[in-house]
């Protein structure tokens, strides 16, 4: 998205006269302002209202006196979190896994989209849209099953190994393989799924691009380089930086269900452990402090890849 300020669109305009077209478009389209209430009042009541309950962070919450009534303790969790022993861990964890995300699971989209996009056979690209779309569908809890089903010493992965002369060994038990284990199977449960924002974007590119590139001689990967990829590049650059600001956002869900003790040097992640502190161990203040500070870290990255997009490729969110 180019960011374009309203001057350079409408200079001659004054600003109260653009107070007064929002009202008049307000009163043009009530209705679609209508629809749109439940929609803010939602975010208003589940996303905006609870962060008051953020307070706690720093309180020592008690459930007998409420959130108001607790008493405040300052930054005496956040100092806990950083001087305690599974700091470093939960740390490098969180952001090991995402960075891994990151590189493999960001482009997979991408690249699957492109070659879905020279696909010329209906039938055949419909096929492949359903069956990579499928994983997404599945609850996490079965495609944790499957995950360790296939992956257990008996199980297809290591027949596959044993047939090209490998070992058996049960994945989810060696801390070495989890990160593996989860980007992969996170990979190819969701490809399917992120390719269909990419072959939206593709049917908005412009047909005369690529009638221009032909008569150009441009062959099937010119016109990939030169006009799809192109053409792309706004979508890609948007996703990227939503994609960095929830970068430390690992969702907690899976993790649980395919981690153990023994993996817990690898596995264990800022959401797992807050999970673990505040839903196992009731300490909601400490848990609380623990995810505050990873959601400042998540807005911290998502200014910085916002600010850097639009300084170097004059492409962003705002």
């Amino acid at each position: 998205m180019n960011t374009i300020s309203p001057e350079t669109v409408m200079p001659f305009i004054p600003k109260k006269r653009s107070r007064l077209g929002i009202l008049i478009d307000i009163r043009k389209n009530k209705l679609l302002y209508v629809m749109l209430c439940p929609v803010l009042l939602y975010y208003v009541i589940f996303h905006y209202g609870p962060m008051y309950g953020a307070i706690i962070a720093f309180k020592d919450f008690s459930p007998r006196l409420g959130i108001w009534g607790s008493d405040w303790v300052g930054f005496e969790h956040f100092q806990a979190f950083f001087t305690g022993p599974y700091f470093w861990r939960t740390i490098k964890n969180t952001i090991l896994i995402s960075f891994y995300q990151l590189l493999f699971g960001f482009p997979a989209p991408i690249v699957l989209a492109l070659l879905l996009n020279e696909v010329r056979h209906a039938l055949f690209k419909r096929t492949v849209q359903t069956i990579t779309y499928m994983p997404h569908f599945i609850s996490l809890v079965v495609i944790c099953g499957i995950i360790k089903d296939f992956t257990v010493s008996d199980g297809v992965m290591n027949d596959i190994i044993v047939f090209f002369g490998g070992e058996r060994t049960t994945f989810l038990l060696e801390p070495s393989f989890f990160r593996s284990v989860y980007v992969t199977s996170g990979v190819w449960q969701h490809i399917g799924w992120g390719t269909i924002i990419f072959l939206a974007a593709l049917t908005g590119i412009d047909q005369e691009q690529y009638e221009a590139a032909k008569i150009d001689g441009a062959g099937r990967w010119k016109q990939m380089t030169n006009v799809t990829l192109p053409g792309l590049m706004p979508t890609i650059i948007i996703l990227l930086i939503l994609e960095v600001g929830r970068m430390m956002n690992i969702g907690f869900e899976k993790i649980i269900l395919l981690y153990n003790p023994g993996t817990y040097e690898t596995a264990d992640v800022i959401s797992s452990y807050v999970y673990r502190v505040g839903l196992q161990d009731f300490n909601y203040s400490f848990s609380s402090a623990v995810g505050l500070f990873n959601s400042v870290i998540n807005f911290i990255l998502l200014i910085c890849s916002n600010w850097l997009s639009r300084k170097f490729n004059d492409t962003s969110l705002w």
